[in-house]
This record gives C-alpha cells, structure tokens and sequence, in this order.
C-alpha cells in the first residue's frame, strides 16, 4: 500500500460506532487499543518506569489499561489523574488497574512519561492548571510518548491550542491516522509515529497518507520504450528543464528526451530533441510530457503549452506552464496533473473562480474545478483529485526550501506516470520519493544534490 486512510475526530467516532454495532463493546475495544499501544510504551520504556496521565474521558481509559498492562510486565508504574473517570468505560478501566493515582505530578520523574489526558478530538485549549501538568511531567521524564494525537493539539488541523506545550518522542495514533498525525503545525510535537490498528474499516471519501510505495524492477525482457519515454519541454531558463530531466532520469522511466538543444551539463545519457516541437511532441511512443520548468511566460512560451496540449500525451504541468494555463485549455479527454506551489495556487484559483481557505481546501477546489490533479506542493503537500479524492504528502525535511526542488520533483512524476503508474499514483510515489531522496542528502544540499539521490530512494522501495 501507497496511501492509509487519515480520519477527522467525527468520521473517526462514526468508524468506532460501527465497530460497536458489529458488537463489540466500548470496553473491548479500549482493551484492544491500548493494549497495542501498551506494547509499544513496553518497548520504549526498556525496563524504565512510567508515569501515565489520565484524563476523564475514554483516552484517560486508554490510559489505565495502559498501566494495567504495563504492571502486568513487570514495570513499574504511576498513574497521574487530575479529574476522576466520566465514561463508564473509563471508570470500568480504572477499577480493573486497581492502583492508586495521583492528583498531581510532583512526586513524579524518571522514565517514560505517557500523555492520555484528552488527545483525539480536543478543540479548545488546556486549561492552564493541565497545561502546566502535562508540560511540568515530560520535563520531568527521559521518554515522553502521547496517545493518540498530544493533548493540546487540535485533532483536525493539526494547530497547538496552548503555548508551550511539550514536544513529544512518539506518538501512537489509534485506528487511524488523524489530520493533526500529518500536518505541519503538529508535526514538531509528534516526534515518531506508530499506528495501532482497531479494526477500523475503510471509511468512504476519507482522505489518504502517502506511504512508502511498494515499486518494481522493469520486467527480464522490458527495453527503453517499454519501460516508458517521457519528453521535458525546455525554454527560456534549460537550467530548471535539464534538472526535472536529470531528476526523470533516475526515477524509473528507460526513456528520457528534452527538447531543444544540448546546453552545458547536459549528461551523456540524455537525449536532446532538437527538431521543432511539434515533431518532438509526435512521437506515438511517448507515455508522459513535462512542461513548465524554465519555460517562461511570453507567446512563445504559450505556444510550446499549446502544442503540448494538442499533442494527445499525458501531461505533467509545472512553474510556468500554470501561469500560462487558461480555463479554455482544459478538456475531458486531457489528463493532466498541476503540481503548484503557493503562489502558483493562488493565481490558478483566481483563473478558475475558486475561492476556499487554505492550501488542502484550494487543491480540493482547483481539482474539481479543472478536472485536473492538483499536486500542491509545500510544506504540507496534497494530492486532489477532481472527484474530491484527497492524498497528503509525507512529511519532508524543511532542507526542500531550496531552488530547483520543485523541477526536480516535476522530473520524477513525468518520470513514474511514464512508467505506467496510475496518474494519482504517480503523484503518491513522486511525493515520497522526493521526501526521501531529501532525506538521503543530509543537511544543506542544492537540487542538483537531490536529483541525484533519487535512484537511491527507488532503491528502498524494490
């Protein structure tokens, strides 16, 4: 699997009451929750002991089965509990671990602090006596893991309610995947995240996480234009189209072609298709087109999207090739996939008269609008489809921020929808890939760095 499903508070309750109509009961279910999560606490503590914050509601139960289960290995443990149990659950949890809780963190350090104070679906800030609480107890602690999502963090958008709140090790998120377990503004509160599966079943229109893709190595017999051609369009700037085209070159695809001449760095493996555009663009053979990376703006520039356009082939459209794309351009039978950034967005939702808030709702917007697939790529990066499917992107290292990255991840989606990936696919794996050449190149690299890691990425999904 590429993708896993990432829930609201709401569609998550919905799923949970599905579970308990199919008969299983609050308390069972809490058993197997916080039972998994009670395995991975187990890991992480190493023999350590531990302090679990409760709070009154089902996740404060999570957190008594938690301890209980922790007891039962050996460890030793402390519960800290500022409000009594109100769910029945809760209060069934709490008697069955049968020990004594604190109403306060003072006596309390060591090992492994385990926040299950309120997590999912928590919109409204800490009170400052808990907020104190819980930030006073993971000072206090070497490990701090929360449950779920970190109390103080606002389930559906990631954002922290409270100033100061502590910065997690790890997070063990329940079921499913939350919106606040893949956006930026909760992303330095997370630290390592696991899930812990329930039994959730598939939730219709739920967005999707980008997961590590599962990739193959061509076929024993496969040749150059089996394994896929693509063809980046270059322009005004070659730099930013012999980039995307470095970056093609190692995701994939056995074919790599840029139109124009050769220009200095151009690597021997690279064909130059000097002949007019419309000849380059004729080829049956071609799978995939990139246009927009160094293309410019003027009527020349239109023209190479409009031929581009005419010519029948599936289209990548980057950089400059959306500020030149009008609404008139689109049709039903063109497949193109958008890959803007925030200004791009915001200039291509004014052309197509969307209005929404935000990035993720702008891409959703713009997708159905155009009946192209948005990629818009960011700090959070979403992948929208015009039929209201929603994908969001790994987290990436905020090293990205540096010219030329978003060339090259235009190159490696040419690249894997020329493959023959599946075009919504083909955005998942570029996005990962992308995230994870990053990773692989350390601190302060330049694009030509990152272009040149991605075959490494490839390799850790064969």
């Amino acid at each position: 699997m590429s993708a896993a499903q990432v829930l609201t508070a709401e569609q998550m309750r919905a799923a949970e009451r599905r579970i308990f109509d199919a008969g299983t009961t609050v308390g069972e279910l809490m058993e197997i929750a916080a039972g998994g999560a009670a395995e991975w606490v187990r890991r992480l503590a190493s023999g350590r002991g531990v302090t679990v914050l409760c709070g009154p509601g089902n996740n404060g139960g999570d957190g008594y089965v938690i301890a209980r289960r922790l007891c039962e290995a050996g460890l030793k443990v402390q519960v800290v509990a500022p409000l009594a149990p109100k769910t029945q659950a809760a209060k069934d949890a709490k008697e069955a671990w049968g020990g004594t809780a604190l109403t306060s963190g003072g006596r309390t350090d060591g090992g492994v602090f385990v926040d299950c104070l309120f997590g999912s679906g928590l919109v409204r800030p800490l009170s400052a006596e808990h907020a104190l609480l819980l930030r006073d107890l993971a000072e206090r602690h070497e490990t701090c893991i929360a449950v779920d999502v970190p109390s103080g963090i606002a389930t559906d958008t990631g954002e922290p309610l409270n100033e100061k709140l502590p910065r997690f090790d790890a997070t063990l998120a329940l079921g499913s995947w939350k919106f606040a377990n893949c956006l930026t503004p909760a992303r330095p509160y997370l630290g390592t995240q696991r899930l812990v599966p329930i039994g959730v079943e598939p939730v219709e229109g739920a967005a999707q996480r980008v997961e590590k893709p599962r990739l193959n190595a061509p076929a024993t017999d496969a040749h150059k234009y089996r394994r896929g051609l693509c063809v980046v369009v270059s322009g005004d700037m070659p730099g930013a189209s012999l980039l995307a085209a470095k970056a093609a070159m190692r995701s994939g695809a056995g074919y790599v072609k840029r139109t124009g001449p050769c220009v200095e760095g151009t690597p021997p493996g690279l064909v130059c298709e000097a002949s007019p555009l419309a000849e380059a663009l004729s080829d049956s053979r071609i799978a995939a087109v990139l246009v927009g990376p160094g293309l410019g703006r003027d009527e020349a520039a239109r023209g190479a999207l409009s031929l581009a356009l005419e010519s029948g082939h599936s289209l990548v459209l980057d950089a400059d090739a959306l500020h030149c794309l009008e609404p008139g351009d689109m049709r039903e039978d063109r497949l193109i996939i958008g890959t803007p950034h925030d200004g791009e967005l915001d200039a291509l939702c004014r052309r197509f008269s969307v209005i929404a808030q935000g990035r993720m709702a702008k891409a959703k917007a713009l997708a159905a609008a155009s009946g192209m697939i948005v990629l818009a790529k960011g700090p959070d990066s979403f992948v929208a489809l015009p039929d209201g499917a929603l994908a969001i992107g790994p987290a990436a290292t905020s090293w990205l921020s540096v010219a030329g990255s978003g060339d090259v991840l235009a190159g490696i989606l040419v690249s894997r929808l020329a493959t023959g990936s599946a075009p919504y696919k083909a955005a998942y794996e570029a996005l990962w890939l992308h995230a994870k050449a990053a990773r692989l190149c350390g601190p302060a690299f330049t694009a030509d760095d990152l272009a040149a890691r991605v075959s490494d990425a490839v390799a850790v999904c064969l």
